[in-house]
């Protein structure tokens, strides 16, 4: 099963500058311990935000990227959705991890989605899609409500009916 996984704000921003919109301690443990010896796939401009540009230790990254030429050392590179879709094996959980147009364009591959929402809504030039909006998509999990320095979150957990 692939699994989208991203923490978003009121108004589904992800991320401004290249950076994620939110550092909250308790999401970045929950991102790790979820996304833990499985494979991640994100694109180039994603990992390129990552620490020192490289890819995500204890799991199998793969980058989608339109740039024939861009190799990355401990992740494969796809120029395709096909290219990606093929390197998954079918019985393991997969986690699509960003950035905005990988979101939108891996959407429709996967069963799962697991949101951080974030109760604010600081400037942002990346979306993640309306899945509360998209009548193919119903949130089945919600935790409590936690605080990080005044900024109220839960995770929530969606399906694709």
């Amino acid at each position: 099963m692939i699994t989208a996984i991203a923490a978003v704000s009121q108004n589904l921003g992800i991320g401004k500058a290249g950076d994620l919109l939110f550092n909250i301690p308790e999401d970045k443990k929950f991102f790790r311990r979820t996304t833990l010896n499985h494979t991640v796939i994100m694109g180039r401009k994603t990992l390129e935000s990552l620490p020192g540009g490289k890819p995500f230790k204890d799991r199998n990254n793969i980058v989608l990227s339109r740039d024939k030429i861009f190799s990355c050392e401990g992740a494969a590179v796809c120029g395709s959705i096909e290219e990606v879709l093929a390197m998954l094996n079918d019985d393991e959980e997969s986690f699509v991890v960003g950035g905005g147009e990988i979101y939108k364009a891996m959407l429709p591959y996967c069963g799962k989605a697991v949101i951080t929402k974030v109760n604010s809504s600081p400037e942002a030039e990346v979306f993640f899609p309306n899945l509360d909006d998209d009548e193919s998509w119903e949130m089945t999990e919600q935790s409590e409500e936690y605080d990080f320095e005044g900024l109220k979150y839960s995770f929530c957990t969606y399906v694709k009916k």
